[in-house]
């Protein structure tokens, strides 16, 4: 039991190190974008992920559709019924474990919802939701 605990806490530890480094370097990227740049908002991430759009499929989907409003429970994708697991890493420690695979979902569900590839500012509002969820 003391070793699982000792996993679970290591993964959080882990996957927390990985997202504020991501976060931080979006943070660095934004600045150079826009020298007002003052940080990212819980609140804007907030609204990218809950607001409806047509989507690349032209349906009406948010990050909702497939992720659902408690992000530390399971879902099912909108458009395949795919199981898709929390995204919470506060209930699933795998999220946000690789730069590399936060990178490839936001580019993806950014397009499937907004049929575009979203912003820094986007990315980290939406990052800082989810992590704060």
């Amino acid at each position: 039991m003391k070793l699982i605990l000792t996993l679970f806490l290591f993964l959080n530890i882990s996957s927390a190190s990985v997202v504020d480094e991501y976060l931080n370097t979006l943070a660095k990227e934004a600045k150079i974008e826009n020298p007002s740049f003052s940080g990212f908002d819980l609140k804007r991430g907030e609204e990218i992920f809950t607001s409806k759009h047509i989507g690349k499929k032209g349906k009406e989907v948010s990050c909702v559709s497939c992720h659902g409003d408690d992000l530390s429970k399971a879902s099912k994708n909108y458009f395949t019924a795919k199981e898709i697991e929390p995204l919470s890493p506060k209930a699933n420690p795998k999220r946000f474990s690789e730069v590399k695979t936060i990178e490839k979902w936001l580019r993806r569900n950014f397009n499937d919802v907004y049929n575009r590839e979203g912003t820094i500012q986007e990315k980290g509002d939406v990052v800082t939701y989810i992590i704060n969820k």
